[in-house]
């Protein structure tokens, strides 16, 4: 496998895994990037190998202009992945990750014509399902950072520094844009399965919003609750972890005897 430095910039492949049956593509929350994901790739390897995307506008992508739509956002990760469906692909992705992860399952289905084998939609809310409250994007910056605490999804200390504010405002905020104007269509569903994964108390997602993820798939959408909030996985990363391995184990062709 030689990708290209564009897929190199996208995808970030933490712990090679040459001899695994399926790749799992792992999409981060609103504000977040690929290195959140490192104990996913690592816990899975080398059963599954784990591709992790790094959007635009952070870390060393930070010089790169924000996408602020899930359109912009999921055609990007789909041309990156094009040199890695020589194995099947399922997709993970947490918060505007699973927005995201169901559009990038939606561009596989329709133009290669290989849907993924799973979607495991984490901590988001279904895409049909719209709520009517006040944008984040459209905050000033202390309105921003309320959210970013209220949601418990970043480090205080990052929170509070001056001087790291002005790198990850930008691409906090040009994410919540994306992920709060984005709109589903309603005549696709994804010819997959969904495990859709939420938090007891998330304030983004009720159990009726997560459970409506069923509208989105011709397949089975089972649902997963777990005790905390919107980053309820922080603290059962374990669990999940598991989780994902043992649906994907099930997925993997057996050796034929002999």
């Amino acid at each position: 496998m030689t990708a290209t430095l564009e897929n190199d910039l996208w995808v970030r492949r933490f712990h090679p895994a040459p001899s695994s049956a399926i790749r799992l593509v792992a999409l981060p929350h609103a504000g977040g990037s690929a290195s959140y994901l490192f104990p996913v790739s690592r816990a899975l390897s080398p059963a599954v190998e784990v591709l992790a995307i790094q959007y635009p506008g952070r870390q060393d992508r930070r010089h790169e202009p924000v996408l602020d739509s899930v359109a912009a956002l999921a055609d990007g990760v789909f041309g990156a992945l094009r040199p890695w469906l020589d194995r099947p692909v399922a997709l993970f992705g947490h918060s505007m990750g699973a927005v995201l992860a169901y559009e990038v399952g939606l561009r596989l289905q329709h133009r290669t014509g290989r849907p993924p084998l799973r979607l495991f939609a984490s901590g988001r809310r279904a895409p049909s399902r719209v709520r009517d409250e006040r944008y984040v994007h459209t905050r000033d910056d202390r309105g921003v950072l309320a959210e970013l605490a209220r949601l418990s999804g970043s480090d205080p200390r990052v929170l509070g520094d001056p001087e790291l504010l002005p790198m990850i405002l930008p691409a906090v905020r040009g994410d919540y844009k994306a992920v709060e104007t984005y709109r589903a269509d309603p005549a696709h569903r994804l010819d997959a399965p969904i495990t859709v994964l939420t938090g007891d108390a998330d304030p983004m997602t009720t159990l009726d919003e997560a459970r409506d993820w069923r509208h989105h798939t011709t397949g089975e959408c089972d649902v997963r609750v777990y005790p905390g909030g919107h980053f309820y996985l922080n603290d059962h990363a374990g669990d999940v972890i598991r989780l994902i391995g043992t649906e994907l184990e099930r997925l993997v062709p057996a050796e034929p005897a002999g």
